[in-house]
Formats: C-alpha cells, structure tokens, sequence
C-alpha cells in the first residue's frame, strides 16, 4: 500500500499531535519531551503520531498488519504527470481483482 498525502495545513497536524501527547497520561516524561520535540520539528512525524497503520486496516476482512513503517518526503504531486499512473503491480485485470 502506498499512500500519498497532501498537507494543508502542517500547523494544526502538528497542534494535533501536540494534544494528543499531552493527553497521554501513561507516556513517561523523557519519551513525551522526545516525541514533542520530533513531532514540533518535522510534520511526517506529527502525522505519523496521529495515524496507526494498525487502526487503518484492522476491520478489513482477510487482512493482518505483518509490518508498518513511515517514510516521508517532500514532492511536488501532479496528478496528470504520467509519473502517477498506477504502477503494473497496481493494475487490475478483471471485476474479481484476478490476473
């Protein structure tokens, strides 16, 4: 799965975050001074803190999370670029999602 993201506004993904932290009564003091910090400096971390890839696909039928892990970087998306197209992994042959 791949996703891609526009960020309007990395201000109130990163006040998000923020809460939530300060929220988290179980989180241990240096951890939480940590996680400000990193989620203060840089917004795929603010991001990556408000979103559980478990939670994204744990109702789906048939699935189980193996492994998750967040990348990040800054592009300049265009979604009529070719560069966007699906890749041939990505294609679908028929109704059923078969080859």
């Amino acid at each position: 799965m791949e996703v891609v993201l526009e960020v309007e506004d990395a201000d109130a993904v990163t006040k998000s975050a923020l809460r939530r932290l300060a929220d988290d009564a179980g989180m241990p003091a240096a951890e939480r001074t940590h996680a400000e910090s990193a989620v203060t400096e840089d917004t795929a971390e603010a991001l990556a803190y408000l979103v559980d890839p478990f939670d994204l696909v744990s109702q789906v039928p048939g699935v189980e999370l193996q492994q998750a892990s967040w990348s990040s970087e800054r592009i300049d998306y265009d979604p009529d670029s070719p560069d966007w197209d699906l890749d041939e992994d990505d294609v679908v042959d028929d109704e059923d999602g078969d080859r």
